[in-house]
């Protein structure tokens, strides 16, 4: 058995973070619970520097082949350890003081590591264990300030999860009985000489436990609920993260254990990606509150990078594509989460009327943000969608490209009604101060997820060389 404990240097120094932060907290009086998140901060720290020199070395399986080191999980332990530590930042005034304060921090620490281990999973075992790992953690954080909507979001939250990691669970037995195995390379021998029919119920169903966790159609009614209901922060890190590490564990399940199925698994994933970018950009436009807003953007934006995923077999382009798109939009819509942030009494779009004229920086953070994700060039999100667009064209799926072109056209009309009263000052004198700011590092936060956002454009060309 090759056991390999250094290959998961990154996933051990957050988990080292995670309980050495719990112990510290618990004899820590509340004033100073804050030690517990730079403990969490360095964690995060020195898994983003292992992940980082790890990607030089030669792709390995360590774990009886149950796990698989290479260069797309470098990537999502290198983009979730910077996602969670930007999501630590906006997260530091709200808990500041509270008297679970030191739970919070773990939770966020733990989350991070399951949707790791989830992109690394090369075993259907494996694969559900690290699914609870990368969901229970959130369950209890949409619910964290015990309020009305967080409790009430927090539950819809759970059920959807226990609903569908049940039929994700049967959907991996199902595959175990017809290959045999649970390991994914003997998997992708055994399951194209087993029940074809067999292969295709256990593929529905595992498709739906990942789609939970991507907030892809049809497991994404939760994802507005949640968004609003539970704190910005957390919003931010329930509609990012687990998304990131969820794409991963799609692509490596459907490239490695079911290439030789006569189940046509491409097109699945493609229809999901179809029905998702379309309902998410529809549902989009009659939103009034950010939160909900970013939250069905958020839907649609899984239907772009789910194009990858179909191609993935067809097109050289398809990894690196994903990839990138994955890095591109976890920087962009934490921006756009920070400005949120920034401006708690900002409930509503037009609440923002008069951002360019009081808060310049956070204006033409919230632009930039929403331009990449409408994907204008030259920002991240124009290159993540110029890259898997080619991918599904590469691939066959010109309808599908179609498709997305239009909803990407859609899209700007609902990004333009945030815009407007931000930069067309309506406000008239009198009316009540939604624009105070919220203190200095949500603001610090979105000035840094923005700047990423501008220099992964260009940078585009040079990052696919390395993917």
């Amino acid at each position: 058995m090759n056991e390999t404990p250094g290959a998961l240097l990154p996933e051990l120094l957050l988990l080292a973070g995670a309980v050495f932060g719990l112990l510290t907290g618990l004899f820590l009086p509340r004033r100073r619970q804050w030690i517990v998140a730079v403990v969490a901060a360095l964690a995060m720290v020195g898994s983003i520097v292992a992940a980082a020199l790890d990607l030089a070395r030669e792709p390995q399986r360590v774990f009886d082949d149950s796990y698989a080191v290479d260069v797309p999980l470098g990537v999502v332990r290198i983009g979730v350890a910077t996602g969670t530590l930007l999501v630590l930042a906006l997260s530091v005034a709200p808990v500041r003081g509270h008297r679970r304060e030191t739970e919070y921090y773990v939770l966020l620490l733990f989350g991070a590591l399951g949707t790791i281990m989830m992109a690394g999973a090369a075993d259907v075992l494996l694969l559900m264990v690290t699914y609870l790992l990368a969901s229970i953690p959130l369950y209890t954080l949409a619910a964290f300030h015990q309020d009305a909507r967080g409790t009430e979001a927090a539950l819809k939250y759970f059920l959807n999860g226990a609903l569908l990691g049940v039929l994700m669970l049967f959907g991996l037995t199902l595959l175990y009985g017809a290959g045999g195995a649970t390991a994914y390379g003997e998997l992708g021998k055994a399951l194209p000489g087993a029940s074809q029919p067999l292969v295709a119920v256990g593929l529905v169903l595992t498709c739906a436990g990942l789609a939970f966790k991507l907030g892809g159609v049809p497991a994404h009614f939760w994802v507005p609920d949640v968004a609003e209901g539970a704190s910005a922060p957390v919003a931010a890190y329930v509609t990012t993260l687990p998304k990131i590490g969820a794409a991963v564990a799609l692509l490596r399940l459907v490239t490695e254990a079911l290439p030789g199925v006569r189940v046509d698994w491409s097109l699945l994933i493609a229809i999901i990606a179809a029905a998702s970018m379309t309902l998410g950009n529809l549902a989009a436009f009659w939103q009034q509150s950010p939160t909900r807003l970013l939250a069905y953007s958020t839907i649609s934006q899984i239907g772009y990078l789910l194009m990858a995923v179909a191609a993935a077999l067809r097109s050289e382009l398809a990894t690196p594509a994903l990839l990138y798109y994955l890095a591109a939009y976890l920087v962009t819509n934490l921006a756009a989460f920070a400005v949120v942030v920034a401006l708690p009494r900002a409930q509503v779009l037009g609440d923002y009327a008069g951002l360019a004229r009081r808060h310049r920086a956070l204006a033409v953070v919230l632009l930039v943000s929403l331009l990449s994700l409408i994907g204008i060039p030259p920002l991240a999100g124009f290159v993540g969608k110029l890259g898997v667009f080619a991918a599904a064209m590469d691939a066959g799926l010109a309808w599908l490209v179609v498709l997305a072109a239009l909803n990407t056209v859609a899209s700007v009309f609902y990004y333009l009604r945030w815009l407007a009263p931000a930069f067309l000052d309506s406000r008239q004198d009198g009316e009540p101060d939604k624009l105070a700011d919220s203190g200095s590092s949500p603001r610090i936060t979105a000035y840094v997820a923005a700047l990423l956002t501008v220099v992964l454009g260009p940078a585009g060309g040079l990052l696919y060389a390395v993917l």
